[in-house]
């Protein structure tokens, strides 16, 4: 089948930007591999009118508007990307479709020690704007760089900056001490640092460039979610890291917004 756009990845941004699509009357096609990077989080926050929501569930209602409108998500696997003559074909687990247009919203990994995987999004997080209120004024623990300290200290007076994090010690599934060169560092809440990693090898198969961020090398995007690949957009954690659920919604319906430009051959310069 061909689409006139095909979304890749099904969170915030991808299905904020199917919505724009599907409403603007575009045959649109989401490719979903269900692993939201905030899946492990009961809540998300920051989303006016829906803080407090659980991140699934906003996936949940979005699926629905957009398959309302038209639009068709399927879950599935990507096998590759390729360059055709009058678009792209993108290589499902059964099945080759086609579209004119590409957006890429395949979001980022965050690389969790397993010692740390059970608590991650709960009393272990690495964004203080998403969970700090929910520990504010208890024992904090930060692992990462020194800035984040003065950051953290915004929700509690009780900061310990660690050098590591070797363990962790938990008592009715509560996180009540952090282990760090051998030393047991009293603790409600960890804020860790960890690597992160775009899911962005199709992007670079197609030959996307980056640019250099705080957080490693990023698909370098316009502000209107263009790459440097003609007919390719991307949107969301994918090429910007600090991109928090609303802000990643909003790329998401910006870079939708140009797409349909761009399909009626009216795209601006530059």
């Amino acid at each position: 089948m061909t689409y006139e756009v095909v979304i890749i990845g099904g969170g915030a941004a991808g299905l904020s930007a199917a919505l724009m699509l599907t409403r603007a009357r575009r045959s649109v096609l989401v490719v979903d591999g269900a692993e939201p990077r905030n899946a492990p989080a009961a809540h998300m926050h920051n989303y006016l009118s829906r803080d407090g929501l659980s991140p699934l569930e906003l996936l949940k209602h979005g699926r629905a508007e957009v398959e309302g409108y038209g639009g068709e998500i399927v879950n599935d696997e990507v096998r590759g990307v390729t360059k055709t003559d009058d678009g792209f074909a993108v290589e499902l687990s059964g099945r080759t479709v086609h579209a004119q247009r590409l957006l890429f919203a395949t979001g980022l990994v965050d690389e969790v020690p397993d010692v740390l995987r059970a608590r991650w999004g709960r009393d272990v997080f690495s964004c203080p704007y998403c969970h700090g209120y929910e520990v504010r004024d208890q024992k904090l623990v930060v692992f990462g760089e020194e800035m984040k300290v003065a950051l953290v200290r915004q929700w509690s007076d009780d900061v310990t900056h660690v050098p590591s994090v070797d363990d962790v010690e938990v008592e009715d599934d509560r996180l009540v001490a952090v282990i760090s060169n051998g030393e047991r560092v009293p603790a409600d809440a960890l804020v860790y640092s960890a690597p992160v990693k775009p899911r962005d090898e199709f992007l670079l198969a197609l030959g996307a460039e980056t640019e250099e961020t705080m957080l490693g090398p990023f698909v370098r995007t316009d502000a209107k979610g263009r790459t440097s690949v003609p007919g390719v957009y991307a949107a969301g954690n994918v090429t910007d890291p600090a991109a928090i659920v609303i802000v990643a919604a909003a790329q998401g319906a910006q870079a939708a917004g140009m797409i349909n430009v761009d399909l009626l051959g009216l795209m601006p310069a530059g």
